[in-house]
C-alpha cells in the first residue's frame, strides 16, 4: 500500500461463506475490464472471506480490534512495543499479530532482531448476508 493510494483503497471488505459469490463478481470485473468497460465493484480490491462465522468472530475478537487500533493510532516499533501499548502479554499480542499478518491484515517488517507491525488498513467493512439458505449447521450454532 503506498502514500499514494485513496483512503478508499485502505478499506478490507470481509465476507463469510461468499467464496461462490465473490468469485463469481471477480469473473464479472474481469470480463468488463476485457470487453474495455469500468467494472462496478471494482473499488473492493482488499477482500477477505470467511468460512464460518466463528472465524468471522475471532477477527472482530475485542482483543484483536484494540490491537489493530492501537497499531494503526500509534504505530508501534515493535510486537513488544505493540503489546506495551495495549498492556497485554507479549505472547498473546504475537500469537495475535502473527495471526493477523497470516490474514495480510498487517504486514510484519523485520527491523533489526524485532518486527514492526504496519497496519494495512484504515477500515474493516462486514458484508454479512441474513438471506444465506445454505448455513451449515456449524455456522448455525447447532
Amino acid at each position: 500500500m503506498t502514500d499514494t493510494e485513496s483512503t478508499d483503497d485502505r478499506t478490507l471488505h470481509v465476507y463469510v461463506g461468499e467464496e461462490d459469490r465473490l468469485r463469481e463478481q471477480t469473473k464479472d470485473v474481469l470480463r468488463a475490464i476485457e470487453a474495455g468497460d469500468e467494472p462496478e465493484d471494482a473499488g473492493h480490491t482488499h477482500v477477505l472471506n470467511f468460512e464460518s462465522e466463528a472465524d468471522l468472530a475471532r477477527l472482530l475478537s475485542p482483543a484483536n480490534l484494540e490491537l489493530l487500533r492501537a497499531i494503526r493510532q500509534h504505530e508501534p516499533e515493535s510486537m513488544r512495543a505493540a503489546a506495551d501499548v495495549v498492556d497485554r502479554d507479549f505472547k498473546e499480542v504475537h500469537r495475535n499479530l502473527t495471526e493477523l499478518s497470516e490474514l495480510g491484515i498487517i504486514e510484519l517488517v523485520s527491523d533489526g532482531r524485532s518486527k514492526r507491525p504496519i497496519a494495512q488498513y484504515d477500515d474493516i467493512e462486514v458484508h454479512y448476508s441474513l438471506v444465506n439458505d445454505e448455513v451449515t449447521t456449524e455456522q448455525a450454532g447447532a
